[in-house]
């Protein structure tokens, strides 16, 4: 089965992320970043901010409830994960409540060492309780077609 390129420019159903501050304590310790930004409320307060800040990563964690719908029906051992971006217009802190969305925005077909294969391009939009844009998280899946695979008997 290959994905469902009708499929490109549609989104996931909206749902909400609540950041909190013991995720971003627990997410910066599994990155062994030691910033009191991440940590230290009251010096995040002193730097300026309201609550402690997010690592830069930290909207990796932001995902559906439910799969999306243009990767039902796929085969997950072929499934890879590529490149990512971030590209913020402030920085998450505690506190914050975001509505997000996963957007399917494109599809670019390659052929590799190993047959073919779907890039999907997917961007996860977080807007804060103003609607104001937070993040973008760009996501670029890999696909490896069924039948690409040069597969020994």
């Amino acid at each position: 089965m290959e994905v469902d390129k009708s499929l490109v420019g549609t989104a996931t159903p909206p749902f909400t992320v609540e950041v909190e501050k013991g995720a971003i304590r627990l997410f910066a310790e599994a990155l062994q970043d030691e910033n009191p930004l991440y940590r230290d409320a009251a010096f995040a307060r002193r730097m300026g901010y309201n609550d402690v800040v997010a690592p830069p990563t930290f909207p990796t964690n932001f995902r559906p409830p439910q799969r999306q719908q243009w990767m039902l029906g796929l085969d997950e051992g072929r499934i890879l994960a590529g490149e990512q971006y971030f590209n913020y217009e402030r920085p998450i802190v505690a506190g914050d409540v975001l509505e997000c969305r996963l957007h399917f925005v494109g599809i670019e077909e390659k052929t590799g060492r190993s047959g073919k294969m779907q890039l999907l391009v997917q961007e996860l939009r977080a807007v804060d309780r103003e609607g104001r844009l937070v993040v973008t998280n760009g996501r670029v899946v890999v696909y490896r077609v069924p039948g690409a695979l040069s597969e020994k008997p």
